[in-house]
């Protein structure tokens, strides 16, 4: 049986996450390592913070040591910390949004990317950039900041945070070929998004896995 360590900042994914390795990899053990304490700092900070950085580095440490053939980074916000730490682990480590990233610039020239929170918004940015530097091809990055869906979802106003989602979506999409929600916890949003908007939208959870599961599948 193969093991993955998913690594979360928060509490919100694990469930939704769960389930697709239910789906797609059922034989899998599931190991969780969770520090809610961590996407508070990065929204506190605006940024990763060394901290932040240190502690993730460590619990990549300890996943290879609870036996991870893979481990998953679940977190856009944070997924830059994996670039320079992947040197020091020895096993893979794959970014939640990776896959998702590449497939979008794979497919369209004009992106939207839709975040909650500016800490998200800018590194997912820069990961399609530099996966459009990556393929040679010229593309055009819409910013579709909900700005003020996060602060709805911690008050305990889900309704309002997903209007929010709707809104901003229904704006960039006049401007874009396709939305890419940068948050994974956005991904039951997806569907509604894409009718509503009537243009390709994705999200990282299931491209995450199914990275995941290519690489267990070449171990």
């Amino acid at each position: 049986m193969k093991t993955v360590v998913a690594i979360y900042t928060g509490q919100g994914l694990a469930d939704p996450l769960k389930a697709v390795f239910q789906e797609m990899l059922p034989d899998c053990r599931l190991v969780n390592i969770i520090d809610d304490s961590l996407i508070g700092d990065v929204v506190k900070a605006g940024n990763v913070p060394p901290g932040v950085a240190r502690r993730l580095v460590q619990y990549y440490h300890n996943g290879e040591e609870l036996g991870a053939d893979v481990i998953l980074n679940t977190c856009s916000s944070v997924g830059e910390v994996v670039d320079g730490a992947r040197g020091l682990i020895g096993v893979p480590i794959v970014k939640i949004d990776d896959l998702m990233a590449q497939k979008a610039v794979e497919g369209f020239d004009r992106i939207a990317v839709v975040a909650t929170l500016p800490s998200t918004l800018e590194p997912t940015m820069r990961l399609i950039r530099k996966k459009a530097e990556e393929a040679g091809k010229e593309i055009e990055i819409v910013n579709g900041l909900a700005a003020g869906a996060f602060d709805a979802l911690v008050s305990g106003r889900p309704a309002e945070h997903d209007d929010i989602l709707l809104q901003t979506a229904l704006r960039v999409a006049e401007n874009a070929d396709a939305i890419v929600l940068a948050q994974g916890s956005m991904a039951r949003m997806e569907q509604k998004l894409r009718e509503a908007t009537g243009k390709e939208v994705f999200s990282s959870p299931r491209f995450g896995v199914q990275q995941v599961k290519e690489l267990l599948e070449k171990l």
